[in-house]
């Protein structure tokens, strides 16, 4: 097992709401952390529950020293453990990386999307239980279906979900999602759906008693889709779809489906191309993050009433989310960059702007909730 390595070196700043104009509505950024710390990642989870927000992220190569510039060292993969109320340092796992992460509260055990193999880590202790060998995927997206306490890891390779028992992490199979799959949600009665990337965009539902794939909904004409979000109670799906519609254009979207049947209950534009999305039933609110620096608000006005409610200015970048259903506080993150190279090409419609190279020591994570 490894140690836990306290975050002494990064640095915490707690700041009053980025300084961006913000269109009216009830959401606003609340709180920044620049956190820093180097590396790539993918998915932020917030762990209600245990009140802690995970980041895993990944390792940068060392850089020899040349006549002008100093040696830089490497930074290994890891898994970064903040307080979710917070949002102060909690901890660190050096050797977990991966895009997500996901923690069963009941069992302490917490999984990342880690590849080429699943990690699974004490959520307690922050130490590493073991890796868990996944075959030929190549894990992605993680969901935690506390139903039956198992793990879904979502693999674009094979296009399938490794299902994992959260008590042990015995490998209890696969399956067939006949897609490449993204972001995956629960309704905790036994189904669970899970959004396809792939040009033609769609949902699969799997019944998780049988492990099998049950149905397949088309969105017709979107696609790019990685953000998926349910309405439990009423069974709707919210989809967000980075492209849809005329090829020239591709119009971001949030596609509102009935997830009994597949029927297409609304359409309605997003601020430009998601990658995560979540739905707080408390407030009837479907959340979708993009990365050219906005999160888009969707009310539930009724089950066959929506409209959006706000589209916020978030940060550069800032494409995945987490939600924490105690506060209902949404979280995501991204790092500055500096000015784009002349020759940049112009984004695709609802795409992130051009960028230059990444600013050291500028990761930073965003708390987003109402104005009080």
């Amino acid at each position: 097992m490894r140690l836990v390595h306290v975050l002494i070196a990064a640095i915490l700043t707690v700041a009053a709401p980025l300084a961006v104009a913000q269109e009216a509505g009830p959401y606003k950024v609340l709180m920044t952390a620049r956190v820093g710390g180097e590396g790539g990642w993918d998915y932020i989870y917030a762990d209600a529950d245990g009140r802690r927000l995970y980041i895993p992220r990944g390792a940068t190569r060392a850089v020899p020293a040349t006549d002008t510039t100093p040696e830089v060292a490497g930074i290994p993969e890891r898994l970064a453990i903040f307080d979710l109320d917070t949002l102060k340092p909690a901890g660190e796992i050096s050797g977990i990386g991966g895009n997500g992460t996901a923690v069963d509260s009941k069992t302490n055990h917490g999984f990342t999307s880690d590849h080429p193999k699943v990690s699974m880590f004490d959520n307690k202790t922050m130490t590493l239980i073991k890796s868990i060998d996944v075959g030929a995927a190549r894990p992605d997206g993680i969901y935690f279906d506390p139903f039956n306490e198992r793990v879904y890891v979502f693999s674009h390779l094979t296009k399938d979900a490794t299902v994992i028992d959260a008590k042990d992490g015995t490998v209890l199979g696969t399956v067939d999602l006949g897609g490449t799959p993204e972001q995956g949600v629960g309704d905790g009665k036994g189904m669970l759906y899970v959004v396809m990337q792939d040009a033609a965009g769609g949902v699969t539902a799997v019944d998780v008693k049988t492990m099998k794939a049950v149905a397949h909904y088309s969105f017709v004409d979107k696609g790019g889709c990685n953000g998926l979000a349910l309405d439990a109670k009423n069974g709707i799906l919210f989809a967000a779809c980075s492209r849809s519609g005329n090829p020239a254009t591709q119009q971001p979207m949030m596609v509102v489906m009935s997830a009994s049947d597949g029927k297409i209950l609304a359409n309605l534009p997003l601020a430009g191309g998601s990658d995560g999305a979540a739905f707080n039933p408390a407030t009837m609110e479907a959340f979708s993050t993009q990365g050219n620096g906005t999160m888009t608000i969707v009310k539930e006005k009724s089950p066959t009433s929506f409209e959006v409610e706000q589209n916020l200015q978030t940060m550069n970048g800032a494409r995945t989310i987490a939600f924490d259903r105690k506060t209902g506080h949404l979280f995501t993150m991204s790092q500055e960059r500096g000015p784009a190279p002349a020759t940049a090409a112009a984004p695709s419609p609802g795409g992130r702007p051009p960028q230059g190279s990444t600013v050291p020591g500028s990761f930073t994570i965003l708390m987003i909730g109402k104005a009080q």
